[in-house]
């Protein structure tokens, strides 16, 4: 028992080539090699678990490694290698800088760098944390580390760059290491199940991967959880139980349960969820993740469909996909960006994520505000070619009743106005004009320029035209109230409120 390792030290990187995900680094620092270009200080910032410290170590075993390969490789082999690997080598010095932070932990280092290296290569100094360091230990450092003597070396990690100081920064070299892309994770995670003789699912291993956020050491520790949990093969229901994470296929599940107006599934979503005991914010995390994948299908082509899921998803998120337009994904990302920041704080959990998936299943079935905008303006046009005159007085008074019910206008002075206006339609037996309302709406959502190309968008099916009778079609769609937002309807109403008043106070 006490030799175990977990899996994140076992299969530490040893050599450069093991090193995944931060290819053009490890270039980088081959050449300054090759070349014999060492500067005096390295700085690694990134996210945890993509290598900062790993990087660190092997650049001190290869630059003092005697039996370099000619891919400039540390050997691995020679005392000096196996000493840094192990962490007991007098010429490599490893510092935790949040334990040693302060300005007598840089003196003590300020007074060590005069001496010489034990085996005559480079002394080095690893500080991992380094931005735990004290204002006054960065100032102590700086004249060390600007003119250090020719055979010291300073290896920084930080994960929080932004809070080590210009000073410092200004004479490091610095990189940046990257989140390590979902594929080469799952590749990784694939190697150690093999070698260890598991059998592992690929969508177990993406499941591991997705939680790792971009990790490595995440989920490799995430995956020494699971082989501890369970026995034999590594499944999805397995991932699913020891993370409490759900299965992506609810996703698409759930989109198409919304397409179809199933909305009982939100609720067995939501049961499931929690009686399962999965992670409630994780869940949303899922979901922000997923309409964000959505709409990067929707505004990208298929040449270029580059999104981080495995191969095997693909299929399903393009039909998913096809379920929303891209106005619709974009409101869907801006209410949970919004949910996410306020979930925490609702009383009730349950009732909160059963709240959020029945709207976004609801979006399926709502008008978007360009379609509104179009059929107002096609109406408008259908209805100037009516003659006025085969109409009689009571079926333009009906209209004006419909139009008054689908605006919601309540007030004396709205029916004077329009009153007036058909008084006048009447008299001239002129065209019907175009109600107030109307204008408002296109002043307010049209495009400034009529040239303009309108935006795309998907229409529901109740809202097609009919080809035999397009009028009436037309007048079904904008006359009956129940087709259009609700609160759309009351914005309409107070903008006609307030602009019948200011005409009436002209007047």
């Amino acid at each position: 028992m006490s030799g175990y390792q977990v899996l994140s030290r076992r299969y530490r990187p040893q050599i450069f080539k093991e090193v995944i995900g931060q290819e053009s680094i490890v270039t980088t620092l081959k050449n300054a090699i090759k070349f014999k270009r060492i500067a005096n200080a390295y700085l690694f910032s990134g996210s945890r678990g993509t290598g900062k410290t790993t990087l660190a170590r092997i650049f001190a075993k290869a630059i003092n490694c005697p039996n370099l390969n000619d891919e400039f490789e540390p050997c691995n082999t020679c005392s000096s290698c196996k000493e840094i690997a192990s962490g007991n080598s007098l010429d490599v010095l490893e510092i935790d800088g949040a334990s040693h932070r302060g300005i007598d932990d840089v003196r003590d280092i300020n007074e060590t760098v005069g001496y010489t290296a034990s085996r005559g290569g480079y002394k080095i100094y690893i500080i991992d944390e380094v931005h735990m360091l004290t204002k006054e230990a960065f100032n102590a450092l700086l004249k060390t580390l600007e003119e250090p003597p020719e055979k010291v070396k300073f290896f920084f990690a930080t994960t929080e760059p932004q809070k080590v100081l210009p000073t410092i920064i200004s004479r490091c070299q610095r990189f940046n290491l990257k989140r390590i892309p979902l594929d080469k994770i799952v590749y990784k995670l694939k190697m150690m199940t093999s070698s260890l003789g598991i059998q592992a699912e690929s969508e177990a291993l993406s499941m591991v991967a997705k939680r790792a956020e971009g990790g490595l050491r995440d989920a490799e520790s995430l995956l020494d959880q699971v082989i501890s949990f369970h026995e034999g093969d590594i499944t999805k229901q397995a991932v699913s139980e020891v993370l409490g994470i759900m299965n992506t296929e609810c996703l698409y599940a759930f989109d198409k349960a919304g397409k179809e107006g199933s909305f009982d599934y939100a609720f067995e979503l939501a049961h499931e969820l929690f009686s399962g005991g999965k992670d409630a914010l994780h869940f949303i995390d899922m979901l922000v993740h997923h309409f964000r994948n959505i709409l990067l299908v929707k505004i990208a082509s298929k040449d270029s469909f580059h999104i981080d899921i495995p191969q095997e998803e693909k299929e399903a998120l393009l039909l998913s996909a096809s379920f929303y337009s891209k106005e619709q994904c974009l409101d869907i990302l801006d209410y949970l960006v919004q949910e996410q920041n306020e979930i925490k704080n609702r009383p009730s959990l349950r009732v909160a994520i059963e709240t959020i998936l029945l709207h976004i299943m609801r979006t399926h079935q709502r008008l978007p505000i360009e379609v509104l905008v179009r059929r107002l303006v096609e109406l408008e046009v259908e209805m100037n070619k009516i003659d006025v005159s085969a109409k009689s007085e009571n079926k333009i008074k009906d209209e004006r009743e419909n139009l008054k019910t689908l605006l919601e206008v309540e007030t004396k002075e709205s029916d004077k106005k329009i009153d007036a206006k058909i008084a006048e339609v009447i008299k001239e037996k002129a065209p019907l004009p175009s109600i107030e309302i109307k204008e408002t709406v296109i002043d307010l959502f049209m495009e400034p320029e009529p040239k303009t190309p309108p935006l795309s968008y998907s229409e529901p099916d109740f809202l097609k035209a009919n080809p035999s009778k397009p009028i009436k079609a037309k007048e079904d769609v904008v006359l009956n109230p129940p087709y259009f937002y609700d609160t759309l309807l009351q914005f309409a109403a107070v903008e006609l409120k307030g602009k019948m008043q200011r005409i009436h106070n002209q007047n």
